[in-house]
């Protein structure tokens, strides 16, 4: 619970940052259509807008993520979370100022850009953050409480947006984004990693093994390069980082390929609107905080992280399903509760991977694994977009709505048989590795 302590600032930038991000979701999809299709239900031109700019935003994640979790490692996790959260600040500001069809691209062109660094990035820092001062015992559970607050969040943001205009939904947004920043900045201290905590996996040329012994003298290392290809194929010299890289990519292939889909599907199928929207929203975080908050510190000691892995993701699979073959309303609110058990797949995966890698490299393992992710966002809306555009329009080869949900929910189970074959590490001793300078 020490570690815990510690987490506490940390846990309030990410619920104020979560909140500004989050509480726009419900608005963002009427704000395109009324933008680029005005009084129309289904919109094609939308839907490849968003595409592209998930495209854009994954290829700039994919070089960005690695780099920035290596940045941090050397020059400190509150230093780069505060280049993302600045970032975060101006599209929101811009369609609070407006939504006009030119600053709807105005917007466009500016999200694009800062979407490359700030994509994840706050996600990946502050899980690194957390790594660093949590025993590895307990990451599980620390990475389900950050999970958990940024799902309290996420609730209390579609909630704020089911009351307000559109436009002040961006105003609110943009000054909680500004006042995460302040926060940050005014009260989170930055962490020092405990290298002598676990073993190091990516090092340099020259390494040399150091006793477990506490009373061994600790030599003080800085590990000076930047991130390349080897440093990420350093990452899979293990079955175990091989295996969670995969559920990785194909994981978020399909949680990309949802999240591109189902709100334009909800809209030209059910007629949804921003406040549907955000009653849905409600209570996907609803239950997700209530399953990160009581069931995940139960279920982890008792079933692990491995099965518990597998279980989000079999869920995930059912629940894409259920929402490509709804024929009313009701199911998609029904196969929504499906992420009481669909949420633990995220914090279950990072911690898998913390386990592998010393306390000097939790921000590049973190980094590398959402690049990894990122790549996942780049391949995602190139097959995933075409298909939803596709099948709602009238010139579909058949009929059938949500044919790319259920496409993505195949990449979901794809996910779920690698994590199948994943298991728990054996108890063994491991010699600490340090960079030689």
């Amino acid at each position: 619970m020490e570690g815990f302590s510690k987490l506490t600032h940390l846990l309030m930038m990410g619920f104020l940052y979560t909140f500004a991000t989050t509480m726009v979701i419900p608005a963002i999809t009427d704000v395109t259509m009324s933008a680029l299709c005005p009084g129309r239900d289904e919109c094609s031109v939308a839907i490849y807008f968003t595409g592209f700019q998930q495209v854009v935003t994954g290829l700039g994640a994919f070089i960005m993520m690695p780099l920035l979790g290596n940045l941090s490692d050397r020059l400190g996790r509150k230093t780069l979370l505060t280049i993302p959260m600045i970032l975060t600040i101006l599209p929101l500001g811009i369609l609070g100022y407006g939504r006009s069809r030119h600053l709807f691209y105005v917007y466009f062109v500016l999200k694009c850009v800062t979407s490359t660094v700030c994509e994840g990035s706050v996600q990946c820092l502050a899980i690194a953050y957390a790594a660093d001062n949590v025993p590895a015992h307990q990451r599980a559970s620390a990475f389900g409480l950050l999970s958990a607050v940024g799902s309290s969040a996420f609730v209390c943001g579609t909630l704020c947006a089911r009351f307000l205009s559109i436009s002040s939904t961006f105003q609110v947004a943009a000054s909680v984004a500004a006042a995460a920043v302040v926060y940050m900045r005014l009260f989170l201290t930055d962490s020092i990693a405990d290298c002598n905590l676990s073993a190091p996996l990516v090092s340099g040329e020259n390494v040399e093994s150091v006793s477990l012994d506490p009373v061994s003298p600790r030599k003080e290392k800085v590990i000076t390069a930047f991130p390349s290809v080897k440093d990420l194929f350093a990452l899979l010299k293990t079955s175990t980082t091989k295996q969670a890289a995969i559920v990785a990519f194909f994981g978020n292939l399909a949680d990309v390929g949802l999240h591109a889909s189902i709100l334009y599907y909800l809209k030209a199928r059910f007629h949804f609107n921003k406040d549907k929207f955000a009653d849905l929203l409600m209570i996907s975080g609803a239950a997700s905080t209530f399953s990160q908050l009581l069931l995940m510190p139960i279920l982890v000691p008792a079933l692990g992280e491995e099965t518990l892995l597998s279980v989000g993701l079999f869920f995930n699979c059912v629940h894409m399903l259920l929402h490509s073959i709804a024929l009313a309303d009701w199911v998609a609110y029904v196969a929504t509760m499906f992420s009481v058990l669909f949420v633990f797949w995220q914090p279950c995966l990072r911690s898998i991977v913390s386990k592998q890698f010393g306390a000097s490299e939790q921000g590049m393992a973190q980094g590398c694994i959402s690049g990894i992710s990122s790549f996942a966002n780049v391949v995602s809306p190139l097959v995933f977009s075409p298909l939803t555009a596709l099948f709602l329009s009238e010139n579909a080869p058949f009929n059938f709505p949500g044919f790319s949900i259920m496409c993505a929910g195949s990449s979901a189970m794809i996910a779920f048989v690698q994590s199948s074959m994943i298991r728990a590490p054996t108890k063994a001793s491991i010699s600490i590795i340090h960079v030689e300078v």
